[in-house]
């Protein structure tokens, strides 16, 4: 999830559409409600949850360039990913 300033919040969850409502709804206390994060620029799927797990906290120690770049192949203008749902 992304804020309009551009702050980046990465989580796990087994129901994305939910989890991205919850967001915009700021349903959830915390990180991604404070810093406004509201917009899905990135998401992988994962069958394994301990899979899904270490992906994030890979992801989390990446540095912001690297998630710029991860982000960008996918999907370069920063689009929100859940605007159709």
């Amino acid at each position: 999830m992304s804020s309009f300033s551009g702050v980046l919040y990465i989580g796990v969850t087994n129901n994305l559409k939910r989890r991205v409502y919850e967001h915009k709804q700021e349903l959830v206390e915390g990180f991604s409600k404070k810093y406004k994060c509201k917009k899905l620029v990135y998401f992988e799927e994962y069958k394994d949850i301990n899979q899904a797990i270490a992906r994030e906290k890979q992801l989390k120690n990446w540095n912001r360039k690297k998630k710029d770049r991860l982000i960008i192949k996918l999907n370069p203008d920063f689009k929100d990913l859940s605007d159709s749902w």
